[in-house]
């Protein structure tokens, strides 16, 4: 197993430079691009991002990104005003397949993107994101236009946490690279399995359940690998990625969706209790507080009626 990570990281690991924006372009032809940013008060950083992609990426001289979408999942502040101002297209989660009623989680919003998008291509930004870069989309990107048996690829990048570098993606390290270096040793080799950065062929993507929270990074990773094979899955260097860090009950929380993402594709018999009980000291001490782990999966895109029919239109 490990001579076949190797031979997968030699053959399906590359870095942004590899790819100079002029073949990227020229290799696009037809085929049709889009991004999609979730965003949930996402305010300080959200116009940035779509700044720097309309301004470097969506121009008459580079028109690599064909649509700019963000995908407002209820936020309280201006993101919606300031991703539309900026220049994105701005869809409120809720207004997309009314007939479902929407559940929290950032799973949830990439699965109804698919709904509101139209792209052969589709790829997933957060809205977090510090001194954005445009490398982030033409580096994930880049491979799925040039490279016809890559279907999925993720962008890999040096996480700093503050001023320390290498110590970000906490999850990361303590949750998801043991699970799958245990249970996915195939997808030992991904750098950043839990980032979100990454993009696919539309053709795949309508195919794979989305976990509706913090599992749906994991288990997009896993359901690709069954699907299509390790050899159809990449990842691209595309340098520093930058945003705020979580406290670390919120992490807490992360961790036991991404763990019951696992479970669940371990095993469809009894799964694990899906609450997690976490403490904060109070006047009388330790005080429990139990939250709820995302447990739904919304089914393939491709089984939705609405999709099926928007695609025969």
């Amino acid at each position: 197993m490990l001579e076949e990570v190797e031979r997968w990281l030699d053959r399906r690991s590359w870095s942004v430079a590899d790819r100079p924006l002029e073949r990227i372009l020229a290799a696009k032809r037809n085929t049709k691009v889009s991004v999609v940013l979730p965003a949930l008060n996402e305010e300080a950083t959200v116009g940035d991002i779509v700044a720097v992609i309309r301004r470097e990426l969506m121009t008459e001289s580079v028109p690599l990104v064909d649509e700019l979408v963000v995908i407002d999942s209820g936020s309280t502040d201006r993101t919606a005003e300031v991703a539309a101002a900026a220049g994105a297209r701005v869809v409120a989660r809720d207004a997309i397949l009314p007939r479902i009623p929407a559940l929290p989680g950032k799973g949830e919003v990439l699965w109804r993107s698919l709904m509101v998008t139209s792209g052969d291509v589709v790829c997933f930004v957060d809205a977090d994101l510090r001194d954005f870069s445009a490398d982030f989309v033409t580096g994930i990107v880049g491979p799925l236009l040039t490279d016809p048996d890559v279907d999925f690829v993720k962008a890999m990048y040096d996480r700093p946490f503050g001023d320390t570098p290498g110590q970000g993606g906490r999850v990361t390290e303590l949750v998801a690279r043991p699970l799958l270096n245990l249970h996915w040793p195939r997808l030992a080799g991904f750098v950043q399995p839990l980032g979100g950065e990454y993009a696919a062929r539309r053709s795949l993507l309508e195919r794979l359940p989305f976990p509706v929270g913090y599992g749906v990074e994991l288990g997009l990773l896993v359901d690709a690998l069954h699907t299509v094979g390790l050899d159809a899955l990449a990842q691209v260097d595309v340098g520093v990625r930058k945003h705020r860090h979580q406290d670390g009950q919120a992490l807490g929380r992360m961790a036991a969706a991404i763990y019951r993402t696992a479970q669940l594709r371990l095993s469809r018999g009894h799964l694990v209790r899906p609450r997690l009980t976490q403490f904060d000291r109070g006047e009388k001490g330790f005080e429990p507080t139990t939250y709820a782990v995302d447990t739904e999966e919304r089914p393939p895109m491709a089984e939705i009626a609405e999709y099926a029919q928007r695609r025969v239109a």
